[in-house]
């Protein structure tokens, strides 16, 4: 049988944790570990091997204490103690299964906390970017690009020989 209690803790010195005072008879009660062994139940309880199981069982119980010798029947037609089996076994098993939901319950809640911060993390980080991105645009905006430099260049260039030309051609129209 598995016990539910694990003896309380060997007489160390922590400093975080208050000394106990007076004698303990009873051990500490680990919840946590309680926790696991109902999920391991609960579990088992709802796989197809377990149902399996429980209907070979119900199939051999009722197919002995109907077609054995009435000397060897165990439990005769009412089946009453099948019934007061099957009615303990589902007294235990549902109180576990409850408990193991709510293990699970508590971890989707934690987990749904993670993703919630994780996906404020990530809204946070693309606003940054797109704010970011919106600068670059506006701050490539005032930045001459290559071709209205080399249209400037190109300006110049025939400013600068219509100029030449202009000055050549003065001292020829002169003479």
């Amino acid at each position: 049988m598995i016990s539910m209690v694990r003896p309380g803790p060997r007489r160390q010195s922590r400093l975080d944790q208050p000394l106990e005072r007076g004698l303990q008879l009873r051990g500490a009660y680990d919840p946590e570990l309680f926790g696991r062994l109902s999920e391991r139940v609960a579990r088992r309880i709802g796989s197809w091997a377990f149902i399996s199981w429980m209907t070979a069982v119900v199939i051999g119980w009722v197919s002995w204490n109907s077609l054995a010798p009435v000397d060897l029947r165990v439990d005769p037609f009412p089946f009453i103690f099948l019934t007061l089996l099957l009615s303990l076994q589902a007294s235990y098993a549902a109180p576990l299964i409850l408990l193991a939901q709510y293990r699970q319950a508590d971890r989707d809640r934690v987990q749904f906390q993670e993703d919630r911060a994780r996906n404020e993390r990530l809204l946070a980080d693309s606003d940054y970017l797109a704010r970011e991105i919106a600068a670059l645009r506006l701050a490539i905006g005032e930045v001459a690009t290559r071709d209205y430099v080399h249209g400037e260049i190109r300006d110049l260039l025939t400013d600068l020989i219509e100029k030449r030309d202009g000055a050549s051609a003065r001292p020829e129209d002169r003479a």
